[in-house]
């Protein structure tokens, strides 16, 4: 079952650009796939079930901006997959 990606995204407080950095694609293809018309590869639907996970806790979308504005992707990256354990 794919993720619902607007659902996900927006809870992450994220335009699509911001969301499409996470994955390393365009910001279209974001809006593709929340429309339908392109579907995120398995490994990319992983990601975005645990980020769903982790859009659940507090002061997520704070954090999240600040790391990839700061520090980058795979800072964001780390913190959202580390938030989605606990």
């Amino acid at each position: 079952m794919k993720p619902p990606v607007r659902k996900i995204r927006t809870n992450l407080g994220l335009a699509q650009p911001e969301f499409g950095q996470l994955f390393g694609v365009h910001p279209m293809t974001v809006s593709r796939w929340e429309r339908g018309e392109l579907v995120p590869s398995p490994y990319q639907q992983a990601l975005m079930a645990e980020f769903g996970k982790a859009a659940t806790k507090s002061k997520v979308e704070e954090e999240l901006k600040s790391l990839l504005f700061a520090a980058g992707v795979v800072a964001a990256i780390y913190f959202l997959l580390n938030l989605a354990k606990k």
